[in-house]
């Protein structure tokens, strides 16, 4: 399996182009008002989960930079699809926008049958993040590094189990992918999002699994939960410390949860630039890189271009992680 984390970062020219678009944004506060009305940002996810933090915590300088009111409305429901669904259907007037993460391509492979195209029926503005992943483990469990959790999942196959936070899911797949590059087996407990399974986790009821860094550091800190290695590329600025799973054996293991910014399909071009050079200038504001950094994310928009092939590759990667695992839900 080669690797696929997250590739695209900025060279010295797209860092001064989105630097002239931040300052003509701030400079022609008109170019960024395409209406009176406020723009409607559907999160398909609960509030209070990782996306949401990221949404909120860019929201005022969002609003700055478009010139006009941002309104966040959480969509949750059938891992994504709800409010994915209500992008779909809504104008293409720029008006009405969404953040979307890694579920957004993995559902068409997962769900029997889906009430859009995943990848016609959008349109595109930016992959404009990633949050690291990390596999983590129950400090009981006797393995301390990716070699020795091989080791003990080697020796008893199928006698460990690992936590997601759902059928299909990014961080089910994570686990999946490890266990296909590793060689190795243990038992899938599906939990309905990411607080049960933590708990478990601490409390010993399973005993390993993929989390998103930001949500589980402290527990990693306090010792309740032990840090196996990174999913990433790289090393994670915010836990320098922990080592990538790739670096400890696993070359081709990379996988990390992106989040990107979409609008209904049939945009036009003009409008597609607009939104795209706004949402760049907001993430790459100073305030909102400050939030991200200490949520631990990653800021490095694309061009709309780059998100719609990066979609389109994502979504044929995970297609085959999900027949690997053999994972179909009505």
């Amino acid at each position: 399996m080669t690797d696929k984390t997250f590739p695209l970062t900025m060279n010295r020219r797209a860092v001064l182009g989105l630097g002239a678009c931040a300052a003509a944004v701030a400079a022609c506060p008109a170019l960024a008002q395409g209406s009176d009305k406020p723009i409607r940002f559907i999160l398909p996810i609960s509030a209070g989960s990782g996306v949401d933090t990221i949404v909120r915590a860019a929201a005022p300088a969002l609003g700055k930079a478009f010139g006009q009111p941002v309104v966040i409305e959480n969509l949750p429901g059938a891992g994504g699809i709800t409010g994915a669904a209500a992008i779909a259907k809504a104008a293409a007037d720029g008006l009405t926008l969404g953040m979307v993460s890694n579920n957004h391509v993995i559902n068409p492979a997962v769900f029997k049958k889906m009430p859009f195209d995943a990848l016609n029926d959008f349109t595109p503005i930016s992959v404009v993040g990633a949050t690291p992943l990390v596999l983590v483990a129950n400090p009981k469990l006797p393995a301390k590094n990716v070699q020795e959790l091989i080791a003990l999942l080697r020796a008893k196959p199928g006698g460990y189990n690992y936590a997601s936070s759902g059928n299909g899911t990014i961080l089910h797949l994570a686990d999946e992918m490890f266990m296909d590059e590793a060689g190795v087996k243990a038992r899938h407990i599906p939990y309905k999002g990411t607080g049960p399974m933590m708990t478990d986790m601490i409390g010993g009821q399973v005993e390993m699994g993929v989390i998103a860094l930001p949500a589980v550091q402290q527990h990693i800190k306090s010792g309740a939960l032990r840090a196996i290695g990174l999913c990433g590329a790289t090393r994670s600025p915010a836990a320098p410390d922990i080592p990538t799973i790739a670096e400890q054996g696993l070359p081709n293991y990379a996988i990390e949860g992106w989040f990107a910014v979409i609008g209904p399909a049939k945009m036009q071009a003009a409008e597609v630039r607009r939104v795209h050079d706004a949402v760049a200038a907001a993430f790459t504001s100073a305030e909102v890189r400050e939030a991200m950094d200490k949520q631990g994310n990653v800021i490095r928009p694309t061009t709309p271009e780059q998100a719609a092939s990066y979609f389109r590759s994502e979504a044929a990667r995970y297609a085959a992680l999900v027949k690997k695992a053999n994972v179909t839900l009505e």
